[in-house]
Order: structure tokens, then sequence, then C-alpha cells
């Protein structure tokens, strides 16, 4: 009876082992004039299957442009100013105005929002803000592709690194087996008693 009991808590560890839910992280380098939503493509960043929560996140010291100054900003867009620190991608010295909110939106597909915001959509479908965090689930399935948000990508310089983490949900088959084995557990622990 204790060799079984001993045998199932094994089973027990070796199948949450094999069915807890994957995590997955990339980096994905988004280039502003490359990567923009008007003219360009967007930066691949992996393929999400509907009900698949993920995650993007930038650093925001992280900068890129949509051209001469004022115009730097990070993953959040032309959302208020900006400085610089003399150590950022913009080579300007420290204290100079390099980021402004921009008296305008940017309108495109269902979205409208602050110019330079880093923005995604998952297999074509719509696009939604990201900024310098996202927390959400898949909607669809599909590629999962961010982009520069702009009207004209060719003044735009510059890149933003996005780490994109997904968590593979657990196939209803995992499931099963890790109830059966937890019926195993329970079925030695009552013979035992």
């Amino acid at each position: 009876m204790k060799r079984l009991f001993t045998a199932s808590l094994l089973a027990l560890a070796l199948s949450v082992t094999l069915v807890a839910p994957a995590a997955r992280a990339a980096l994905v380098d988004v280039f502003a004039q490359a990567n923009s939503s008007t003219g360009g493509i967007g930066a691949g960043a992996g393929v999400l299957s509907a009900g698949t929560s993920f995650s993007i996140v930038v650093d925001p010291l992280d900068l890129w442009n949509a051209g001469a100054l004022p115009r730097w900003s990070n993953a959040n867009g032309l959302v208020g100013n900006l400085f610089a620190t003399g150590s950022d991608e913009s080579g300007q010295t420290a204290g100079t105005l390099i980021g402004i909110q921009w008296p305008s939106l940017h309108s495109q597909g269902n979205l409208t929002t602050a110019f330079g915001t880093l923005v995604g959509r998952v297999g074509g479908g719509d696009y939604f803000v990201v900024g310098s965090t996202f927390n959400g689930v898949a909607a669809a399935s599909g590629l999962l592709e961010l982009f520069y948000w702009d009207s004209n990508a060719g003044d735009n310089t510059q890149f933003i690194t996005a780490t994109v983490t997904s968590v593979v949900p657990l196939p209803a088959a995992a499931w099963l087996f890790l109830a059966g084995t937890l019926g195993t557990i329970g079925v030695a622990r009552r013979r035992r008693i």
C-alpha cells in the first residue's frame, strides 16, 4: 500500500510538471519607420491562440521619434513633455525639450490614440493600445504584430524593444490527466485508512 501511495505521489508531481502552463518570452524590436502603422509592416511578436494570456512590457526610458524636435516619446506616445537625459537616444543635451503632448491624435482603422504610441493587433484584427505595459487575453488566433502609431513614417527614427510574454493555456486532456492522478491518490489514501 505504501508503494502505491508513493507511486501515486510521484505520478502527481510528474503530471503537474507536464501540464503546468508554459510561459514563453521574446524580445521584439519595433522600429518607428519600418513598423509604422502607416506605410510599414507590423513587427511579428509570435503567434497566439484565442484565449492565450499575454503581456507586453517596454522600458519607459526606451525612446523613438516621429521626426524633428520635439517629437520624441516612449511607447506611451506623445502625451506630455519629455526632456533629454543627456544619455538617451535623442543625442540632445540634458534638459532639452525633446517631446511634447501632440495637439492632435491619429485615427486609423478602429483606433484613435496619441502619435508615437506602441499599438498591436492579433491576426490582422482590430488595433489596440499597448503603451509601455499591456496585459490581456487574445480574442482571436493569429500573428501578434506591433506597430509605431503614426500617419507619416518618412521621418521616423529609432526603435523600442518590447518583451512579449505569453502563457499557453492547458489543453483539456491535461486537466483530465491531472484529475485522474488525483483520483488515484484519493483511492490509495482511502484504502490505507
